[in-house]
C-alpha cells in the first residue's frame, strides 16, 4: 500500500484484503499506516498458506525501495488504488 503522493509504503499480511484495505482506508487502527496516511492499495498477491505469506511479506520488506517500485509497476504500471477494481 502507498500514501497519496506514493512516497511511502506498507507491506503487510492478511487473510481479508478488502477489509483490511477499507481499514486502513478509514484509519481505523493506531500506527503506522494512520500516521503516514497509507490509503492505496498498489499491489497484492495471493498465498496458499498463511506461513508462505508471512515468509513473501518478509522478502518484501527486507527489499530495496527499488525493489518495491519494480513489483508494483509489475502489477500496477498506472499507480492506480486497485482496491476500486477489486469492489466493483
Amino acid at each position: 500500500m502507498g500514501n497519496k503522493s506514493d512516497t511511502v509504503f506498507y507491506t503487510g499480511v492478511t487473510n481479508d484484503l478488502l477489509l483490511r484495505v477499507s481499514e486502513h482506508k478509514e484509519k481505523v487502527n493506531e500506527g503506522f499506516t494512520k500516521r503516514y496516511r497509507v490509503s492505496k492499495l498498489l499491489y497484492y498477491e495471493a498465498g496458499e498458506t498463511i506461513e508462505g505469506a508471512i515468509l513473501r511479506e518478509k522478502q518484501i520488506k527486507a527489499g530495496s525501495r527499488q525493489k518495491k517500485i519494480d513489483l508494483i509497476i509489475s502489477m500496477n504500471p498506472g499507480w492506480n488504488d486497485l482496491y476500486d477494481e477489486l469492489t466493483k
